[in-house]
């Protein structure tokens, strides 16, 4: 009896499981039927006109690559130089400091010495200067100039009502420029005009003078 009970289970269980199945079949079959329509939808128009559409995006993709890879070619010849040119600096700043100290130096100063050791700084200075412009290395244009951010950077502001506002009257630092490129800025002095308050003190001081002279000719 007890087996009987247990046969007639198993096979609940197996048509059970059949069904499921079966069932999961038919759901297989329907979502493959549904791809297939779907697949179908897409006419050879359609086909080409998508075919065409990735082509077309490859060959932008392609060319826009060429045009990097052409560009980063260019600057690498044009301006590989760069970084060692903006090092290169340097050697002009020490120059400059060095004959500058030199002629600041009272043990030297009007001496044979000194004056030798500044023609040789001079010629030294000059060689660097030449050989900079052969390859496209220019110092920057500054005193009397008008200041332009994108070449001068202001380090100071100066009064002078001769000048007009933002003119360059000093320059600290020479800046240089690589072809169309900047090495570096340069670092100057601006004008501006006499500040307001020095103005007014000026007025006050002169009224005050001819109080002191209406009042001294009216004591007389």
């Amino acid at each position: 009896m007890e087996k009987e009970k247990i046969k007639q289970k198993d096979i609940k269980e197996d048509i059970k499981e059949e069904k499921g199945n079966h069932a999961q079949n038919q759901k297989n079959a329907s979502i493959k039927k549904s791809e297939g329509e779907e697949k179908k939808e897409a006419t050879p128009e359609e086909k080409i006109n998508n075919l065409e559409d990735r082509l077309t995006r490859t060959l932008a993709e392609m060319e826009n690559q060429r045009r990097r890879f052409e560009k980063e070619r260019s600057d690498a010849f044009e301006y590989g130089g760069f970084a060692f040119a903006k090092e290169a600096l340097n050697l002009i700043d020490n120059l400059e400091r060095s004959k500058i100290s030199l002629e600041n130096d009272e043990t030297l100063k009007k001496t044979e010495a000194l004056k030798k050791i500044s023609e040789h700084i001079d010629i030294v200075y000059k060689d660097i200067i030449s050989i900079f412009k052969k390859n496209y290395i220019e110092s920057i244009k500054s005193i009397n100039e008008k200041l332009d951010p994108n070449l001068h950077q202001a380090m100071l502001e100066i009064e002078d009502d001769s000048k007009e506002p933002g003119t360059i009257v000093q320059e600290i630092q020479k800046g240089f420029m690589m072809k169309d490129r900047l090495l570096r800025p340069s670092l100057v002095a601006v004008s501006k005009k006499t500040s307001k308050n020095e103005d007014k003190k000026g007025v006050v001081n002169e009224k005050d003078e001819q109080n002191r002279e209406k009042t001294t000719k009216n004591s007389s």
